[in-house]
């Protein structure tokens, strides 16, 4: 019988083999607006359609998503060089997260140009997680240009971003 290994450095690098996306989720409440990259994204369920997000706990997008209960997910696509520059380095709320970028408002939150897919969504449940919080939500509008191709991510370990 094949054994596994209950090693972490085995289990890290084991967890990193699992493909992820990146999105810049967006978010607006009572005037303020933020955004931040998210890698932990996955379809949930078809009908309605849902989606899941993590989003590690302390972020400053987290309070806005649990006031305004929704987010604009903007997928980003295979060359997403700038955008990880931009958002990468996170953002308090005193700072503009969108300075330098056009963006379009949503009752979800700031369409971001650079991005070729939108989806907008309602927060249906929030689980605490180890280190994150789990949002489901879901899908109730969406926007998708073409040609699309989206960025696909594999990371080194599953130990940090």
């Amino acid at each position: 019988m094949q054994q596994l290994q209950p090693d972490a450095a085995e289990i890290a690098a084991a967890i990193a083999r699992i493909p992820s996306g990146c999105s810049i989720l967006t978010v607006a409440h009572d005037g303020i607006g933020t955004g931040v990259l998210v890698s932990w994204v996955q379809q949930a369920a078809f009908a309605p359609p849902c989606i899941t997000v993590c989003l590690r706990r302390g972020r400053p997008a987290g309070p806005l998503i649990d006031g305004a209960g929704r987010f604009l997910l903007n997928v980003v696509s295979e060359d997403p060089t700038a955008l990880f520059k931009h958002f990468g380095k996170g953002f308090t709320l005193q700072e503009d997260a969108f300075a330098g970028l056009m963006v379009q408002p949503t009752e979800f939150g700031p369409v971001l140009a650079d991005c070729h897919a939108q989806l907008g969504c309602r927060v249906l449940q929030k689980v605490p997680v180890g280190d994150h919080d789990l949002y489901i939500a879901e899908v109730t509008a969406a926007r998708l240009a073409q040609p699309f191709k989206p960025y696909v991510h594999l990371r080194k370990t599953a130990q940090y971003y």
